[in-house]
């Protein structure tokens, strides 16, 4: 892992993501091997939107993890911090209410949202804890919080050959599939970094979240995080 590939400026990771947004939905279902749908199915039943409420769908991307909360009757904001996202899912999904806003300044009133979501996104913040501050401050009290993120699996022989997935693997992948297959290394090394299970939900209950608990999916590969304002 080399330290300066993970210290990139808001307006780096921004140009990142808009160089992949063509093929990000096309690249993250080959490297997640389908996964990445069973994921935001256990995300949308983690939320239970009901008819009505107002969901803040953060790191939207294309609006792919959004529509199912749209499907369900509730009114989902898809915000993203990449123009060349939005405009990719603006596009195909013309009905969605797409935002352009950045994670630790959001273009929200306080207490806007019944719930908050993130899926794979929190650390591409460029300060994760004043994200989830900002996160609490949209959601009006009592409101939830669902955080997707890659974490750490939990048994060791696994976490092992993740681990060399994650390193050896994913780039010459993403170098045959994605428009822009450095951002693949840069998304590597920055999961690898990233704290586990524990260390999230502090992070979560530090920031001012309440009730902050969790449930690995796919051994531990990915958390879902959930909070209460």
């Amino acid at each position: 892992m080399t330290r300066a590939s993970l210290d990139k400026k808001p307006a780096d990771v921004a140009a990142m993501f808009d160089d992949v947004a063509k093929r990000y939905d096309l690249t993250n279902d080959i490297l997640s091997l389908g996964q990445d749908r069973r994921w935001r199915k256990d995300v949308l039943d983690a939320v239970d939107p009901k008819p009505g409420e107002k969901v803040l769908d953060l790191a939207a991307g294309t609006g792919t993890s959004s529509q199912p909360f749209a499907d369900r009757g509730a009114r989902v904001v898809p915000c993203d911090f990449s123009i060349g996202m939005l405009r990719v899912g603006k596009r195909a999904k013309p009905h969605l209410g797409f935002t352009a806003g950045d994670g630790t300044r959001l273009p929200f009133a306080d207490d806007t949202f019944d719930a908050v979501t993130i899926s794979f996104g929190l650390r591409n913040i460029v300060d994760p804890d004043a994200g989830l501050r900002e996160m609490l401050r949209v959601t009006r009290p009592g409101g939830r919080l669902v955080v997707c993120e890659f974490s750490h699996p939990t048994w060791a022989p696994f976490r092992t050959v993740y681990i060399e997935y994650l390193m050896k693997a994913l780039p010459p992948i993403a170098r045959a599939v994605s428009s822009s297959p450095d951002a693949y290394v840069y998304l590597a090394e920055s999961i690898r970094a990233w704290p586990d299970q524990d260390g999230l939900a502090r992070r979560i209950t530090a920031a001012g979240w309440t009730q902050t608990r969790w449930r690995n999916l796919t051994g531990g590969i990915v958390a879902l995080h959930h909070a209460t304002a």
